[in-house]
């Protein structure tokens, strides 16, 4: 375990904001992909921030510094038959548990065993004023009022940095078996739909090329039970698939073109979009290649919400316009949090 270096970040934090300077959060640097360009920033590294805090296995809870790469955190569960249950994507060997939570980032299994929210007890931060604060708890009964360490999930940064997060953990399923039904998109979420109201062992879909992979999860009995249910056939190497959607490596996001994220309601129809996509998540979540205007394809989801996931030519708003209330609301935590403003400004919207 690394020393504690949260006083130098808070010094560097202090600094900058008596010198209105503005910051650029940064751990592994996996993900600076994702969110707006805000261009050339001063740094704030939090990679030497690291080390694993706390862990009790017996209790499924495990504290570690924002600097914590996620491999490490891995590792450590594994050895122990435990899991993150979110599933969360690295996108590179330097993924960082800070920038995991920050961006909210869950995998295959989030519909049905949670996001990264949903697994957060508790958080020490730093916000833009240089203090450093503490919220929630390791255990669930300490998760009371209003939750601040959830509301830094998401945030990419721009409410305060990281310091160290609590996270609830998993036991490892007895057994894991992939099925493949080949089908077209109608069928598919036809399926996945009418499943989400019975008792089956899913923990992923995916609904790709004509194809539909479900991933059963549970003791051996019920997840053979659940394959006879579904039908179709096994799929050779499930684990490799689903690492392979979850770090994006299929060859669907192999494009240079803008890769969005839409997120609908699960039985929303396919849309009539003249691009290739890909549904996860039971079919509230579909991943889309498009060059498509920004408009029209956020106008084809009305009811849901659109976000430029990856875009290699940087061009365009990445996350789809608030309300002006909502848009009142964040401008107001932002103020509350970061009054001056240093922290990854613009990195979610351009207003803060």
């Amino acid at each position: 375990m690394s020393n504690d270096t949260s006083q130098v970040l808070q010094q560097q934090v202090v600094a900058a904001m008596e010198q209105d300077i503005p910051l650029q959060i940064v751990g592994g640097n996996s993900k600076a992909f994702y969110g707006r360009n805000i261009g050339n920033k001063e740094t704030l590294s939090v990679h030497s921030h690291s080390g694993i805090l706390t862990y009790e296995p017996t209790e499924l809870v495990l504290t570690a510094r924002a600097g914590t790469l996620l491999r490490e955190i891995e590792k450590t569960l594994h050895e122990n038959n435990q899991m993150l249950g979110f599933e969360p994507p690295a996108f590179g060997d330097r993924a960082t548990l800070g920038g995991t939570i920050a961006g909210n980032f869950s995998g295959p299994r989030r519909a049905y065993a949670g996001a990264a929210r949903d697994f957060v007890l508790g958080c020490k931060l730093l916000n833009g004023k240089g203090e450093i604060l503490s919220f929630g708890g390791e255990v669930m009964k300490n998760v009371a009022g209003y939750d601040i360490s959830r509301l830094m999930v998401g945030g990419l940064g721009t409410l305060g940095v990281l310091l160290d997060v609590s996270l609830k953990v998993l036991p490892k399923p007895d057994v894991e078996k992939t099925r493949v039904i080949e089908c077209h998109a109608d069928e598919a979420l036809q399926k996945m739909h009418h499943w989400a109201g019975r008792p089956l062992p899913i923990s992923a879909t995916c609904f790709y090329r004509s194809q539909l992979m479900v991933r059963l999860s549970g003791a051996e009995k019920a997840v053979k039970a659940a394959a006879d249910v579904i039908g179709g056939d096994d799929l050779p190497q499930g684990d490799t698939f689903w690492r392979d959607v979850k770090e994006q490596k299929l060859t669907f996001f192999q494009t240079q073109k803008p890769v969005w994220r839409l997120s609908v309601a699960s039985d929303t129809a396919p849309f009539m979009l003249e691009d290739e996509s890909l549904y996860e998540w039971g079919g509230a979540l579909r991943w889309l290649v498009s060059e498509m205007p920004h408009e029209v394809v956020r106008n084809s989801v009305a009811d849901g919400h659109a976000c430029v996931f990856r875009n290699h030519a940087g061009q365009g708003d990445v996350f789809q316009a608030l309300s002006p209330g909502l848009m009142r609301i964040h401008q107001q935590l932002k103020k509350a949090f970061d009054p001056k403003g240093i922290l990854n400004p613009g990195k979610l919207y351009a207003e803060f």
